[in-house]
């Protein structure tokens, strides 16, 4: 039987914690970032967690389903 591989763009997107925790980068980062604040923009480099209703899809994306 072939090995499952890994949805190559969920990868790039997601992160498993040692726990098997899912996070991911905020969203509104990437431009426009003149009009916005310094605290705005400090939080944005915090990653956050997975919607509980999206964890089930993206473990299966990333072969841990």
């Amino acid at each position: 039987m072939p090995k499952q591989k890994t949805h190559s763009g969920a990868k790039k997107r997601f992160k498993i914690s040692g726990t098997g925790k899912l996070s991911r980068r905020r969203a509104m980062k990437s431009h426009n970032l003149q009009g916005k604040s310094k605290k705005v923009k400090r939080a944005f480099d915090k990653d956050i967690p997975l919607a509980a209703s999206k964890v089930k899809t993206v473990k299966k994306l990333l072969g841990r389903g």
